[in-house]
């Protein structure tokens, strides 16, 4: 039966449009399940610097054991686009869309378990301590609504992200530093076929800095990217000006700030070398986290794996999520993989026995680090 009710709030779920920054509905949805059962809810002020028409929602269910270790859940309610008009198909053990849309099941998937295992867990009388539910807005869109949330607000013995894919018992233990940037070199603008000598080109400019520049994978640990390049007027125009945007990410802070400076200087030579100029502004994105293999969190994470038949796998992963803006609070901070297949495409799916095994790991974690396991 609690298959069914997890399957149904799925799909109830899913139906609710929820793009960034239009997150408002789906957190209503969300805020009046969690009353039901017994949480008090409210929302932050992150709506002010977000733009989204909601802010991040945040709940709390009174502990059983106050003297017990705290949890934080959490998921984001937004999702890609076109994640509008989404009709949710059952079939074949699996749940997808219709074709037109993404699924959702980044992050609806998360949330889903998050409801349905606090759910089993309270049904179930676990003698559980305080447990906090945080929904984020506009995760999709650069972690913006995690960004804007106070960080005390996750603070806590353990706080687990619901926002990886992959089958459930993925347990990501680790994630980058993650740099971006976004240069504008300014050259001399001339007529290609009459007077190419009195231009300087920003493009060739652009183009020496990218070549000399270490793309790809650096290291076990390193990334580096050059993801956009844009600019000129006509074929016949020497460009004047050319915007190069890239990116760097390492799981070691010293090797991402020496590729950073590395690809800066880089830039700033080509520009002088042929009497141009470049501005680049970088924005330090989120900073690295990693949780050790013998951390207590893993510990309760592992064994609430094995309470529910799965065999845990730790990573590390080059991407981010909520989890590396909530790590810097202090709170060990894990993301779990959800099952979810072909995120951020039509082709978006999630087997329902995924799903099922998701929650039940839910619920499996609030009773270990309640230290309640029964």
């Amino acid at each position: 039966m609690s298959t069914e009710r997890l399957v149904a709030t799925f799909v109830a779920l899913a139906r609710i449009d929820s793009p960034s920054r239009r997150e408002a509905e789906l957190a209503g949805y969300c805020a009046a399940h969690l009353e039901d059962l017994g949480f008090d809810v409210r929302t932050d002020t992150a709506a002010g610097v977000t733009g989204s028409n909601t802010g991040n929602l945040i709940a709390d269910l009174p502990p059983l054991d106050p003297d017990a270790p705290s949890l934080v859940l959490s998921a984001h309610l937004d999702c890609v686009q076109p994640c509008e008009g989404v009709e949710p198909l059952v079939a074949g053990g699996y749940i997808s869309s219709a074709g037109e849309t993404v699924l959702g099941a980044d992050d609806k998937a998360g949330i889903a378990a998050i409801l349905e295992g606090v759910q089993r867990a309270i049904e179930d009388g676990v003698r559980r301590g305080p447990v906090r539910v945080v929904l984020t807005v506009c995760e999709e869109v650069g972690l913006a609504g995690a960004k804007a949330l106070d960080l005390a607000e996750v603070e806590g013995d353990l706080c687990i992200v619901l926002d990886a894919d992959g089958p459930p018992g993925g347990i990501v233990v680790g994630a980058p530093t993650h740099y971006t940037f976004t240069a504008t070199f300014t050259g001399v603008a001339a007529h290609a076929g009459a007077a190419p000598e009195k231009g300087i080109s920003a493009l060739v400019m652009a183009a020496e800095a990218i070549t000399a520049m270490r793309l790809g994978r650096l290291d076990a640990r390193t990334t580096a990217n050059v993801g956009t390049i844009a600019g000129g007027t006509a074929t016949n125009v020497v460009p004047a000006a050319v915007t190069v945007t890239g990116e760097c990410r390492s799981l070691d802070d010293e090797s991402v700030e020496s590729v950073r400076a590395e690809m800066d200087a880089l830039m700033s030579a080509a520009a002088a070398a042929h009497g141009g100029r470049v501005e680049s502004v970088w924005t330090r994105e989120y900073g690295a986290f990693e949780v050790a293999a013998d951390a207590p969190a893993i510990g309760a994470v592992s064994a609430a794996c094995a309470d529910v038949g799965i065999e845990p796998r730790l990573f590390a992963t080059g991407g981010g999520s909520d989890a590396s803006i909530f790590a810097s609070a202090g709170t060990p901070t894990l993301v779990l993989s959800c099952g979810m297949e072909n995120i951020h495409s039509v082709d978006e799916r999630i087997a329902v026995d995924d799903l099922e095994t998701l929650t039940a790991l839910v619920r499996a974690v609030i009773g270990r680090v309640s230290g309640h396991p029964e």
